[in-house]
């Protein structure tokens, strides 16, 4: 990957943040784990997203009925 390309998803991530701060909504340490894998390059979104809803998935008992 690129290095702009690195640069752009990491100022993404900046914005996003910003967002969820602004609407009080806290970002997890995991939460900020995927997001540095996916500005590297390391995991693409539609890892990144599987990941995030498996976890959450996990933490509202969902599936584990």
């Amino acid at each position: 990957m690129s290095d702009a390309n690195q640069y752009r998803r990491m100022k993404a991530i900046r914005i996003a943040d910003a967002i969820n701060k602004t609407e009080g909504v806290p970002v997890q340490a995991d939460a900020r784990q995927l997001s540095a894998e996916w500005a590297r390059g390391e995991i693409s979104s539609a890892e990144m997203i599987q990941k995030l809803i498996a976890k959450h998935s996990r933490t509202a008992g969902i599936g584990n009925e």
